[in-house]
């Protein structure tokens, strides 16, 4: 099952986070918004009975759950490091404010003097905040105010969202320093590390099978028998290495497929918490050739097996050099990146979809097909003849497939195209992958 993660901050940060969380699908985040440090308490108060692990913004924000709130539950918060402030100096730098100064809270001056060293302005003048380390924010703003009505510093920098709003509003020059993405994942990753159900699933086991793709096609360009036999060697020898290195164990199923067994822990650290599978590069660099991959976790070896079968056979319907992943509960992660970049890592799709999908018509080949280019190009809007192509099909066969998915609300017209001569092209779009783009 997913791991329920509380999230609290404001609309801008939380938004940000969205898009950095959809990389770790074993989280599902049920998020609150909140307007001020003020009422993050309150918040997690309401959310400590729905969820695993709790994740907020900023020290201050942590300050306050833990002077209020006994939580039973671990409590992280997205801490501000200097990656995040290269980015606001560079639009202060861009917009010339940097020329009489900078104040800057939260951060300490080693910090600062290291991002302006490497971006070659460090003989910009620098006032930081000397005071607590979890000051008010009503003293943060004196002590920019302080500054700017000095002269002293030309533009603040600070951690504090309502800050930055307060400075603003007096009309002072202003850069809220936010979270860089490094920072939402490192917590992220910290989070997920200190929930029960990930320490309990350290140990559950994982089964996995590979295939070589269209490996008959390969041994026949063979001169001879040996050379068959030498690249299985090789292939044997690569996959042993990489099995090794989750320190699993593999066994062969035949000339072209073979079986390991590792744990769920090692497999997500070595994957990058289900991202990329590094054999798949190794296989096109080395031998020319692509794997498909199937992976199975369950709650036994038989369902860890039997998920793992499920998985492979996508990643063949995909058309191969894939690899798709079934988790205990039936939902899919994937296709999780090979040899090919990827630009985009699909969100688990439970099982409830993928039925529904299959009801209307849409073969799991079909399905599986349409999840491999969506994750590779980022598409979910196609023309008819685009379709066709894609699924191998015929324009004719295209159309009636559309008109039955549109019928069961798998799809619907977007769009429609121009063009010289003929009449106007629709585009159909799929709403379901869209919406696991989202």
């Amino acid at each position: 099952m997913q791991i329920k993660i509380g999230i609290v901050g404001t609309s801008h940060v939380v938004e940000k986070l969205q898009k950095v969380i959809r990389n770790f699908p074993t989280f599902e985040p049920i998020v609150r918004i909140v307007q001020a440090d003020e009422e993050t308490p309150l918040a997690v108060e309401q959310l400590m009975s729905e969820v695993e692990v709790l994740l907020l913004f900023g020290a201050q924000s942590h300050r306050k759950v833990k002077e209020h709130i006994h939580a039973a539950i671990p409590v992280h918060y997205v801490p501000l490091t200097g990656a995040g402030l290269y980015k606001t100096l560079f639009s202060a730098l861009k917009q010339g404010k940097l020329a009489g100064g900078l104040s800057v809270d939260t951060l300490t001056k080693s910090m600062v003097m290291r991002a302006l060293q490497d971006l070659g302005i460090e003989n910009t003048k620098l006032v930081i905040y000397n005071g607590p380390a979890h000051a008010s924010s009503e003293k943060l703003l004196a002590f920019h105010r302080g500054q700017a009505d000095s002269g002293e510093c030309s533009i603040a920098i600070t951690g504090v969202e309502s800050v930055a709003q307060q400075l603003q509003g007096l009309g002072i020059a202003s850069e809220w320093l936010v979270p860089s993405e490094q920072d939402i994942i490192v917590a992220l990753e910290r989070a997920l590390l200190s929930t029960e159900s990930r320490k309990n699933k350290e140990a559950q086991i994982v089964v996995g099978m590979i295939n070589v793709d269209d490996f008959g096609k390969i041994a026949v360009k063979r001169i001879n028998e040996h050379e068959v036999q030498k690249l299985k060697l090789d292939i044997h020898r690569m996959v042993l290495g990489y099995v090794e290195s989750l320190d699993g164990y593999l066994t062969t199923l035949g000339g072209d497929e073979y079986l390991f067994f590792t744990t769920r822990g090692i497999f997500e650290r070595e994957t990058g918490g289900y991202k990329t599978i590094a054999l798949a590069k190794d296989a096109a660099q080395s031998f020319g050739i692509s794997l498909s991959f199937g992976v199975g976790f369950g709650t036994s070896a038989n369902d860890a097996g039997t998920n793992a079968r499920a998985a492979l056979r996508k990643s063949k319907e995909a058309g191969g050099n894939t690899c798709f992943i079934v988790r205990e509960d039936h939902t899919l992660i994937g296709p999780l990146e090979m040899s090919a970049p990827v630009q985009t890592i699909l969100k688990p799709m439970h099982l409830e979809l993928i039925k529904k999908a299959e009801d209307a018509g849409m073969t799991s080949g079909y399905l599986s097909k349409l999840l491999a280019h969506m994750s590779r190009y980022g598409k979910y809007e196609y023309k008819v003849h685009e379709l066709a192509n894609l699924l191998d099909i015929t324009v004719r066969s295209a159309h009636r497939l559309l008109l039955l998915w549109i019928d069961n609300g798998l799809v619907d017209i977007s769009g429609m195209e121009k063009v010289p001569k003929g009449r106007p092209r629709q585009i159909y779009r799929f709403a379901f992958l869209q919406q696991e783009l989202e």
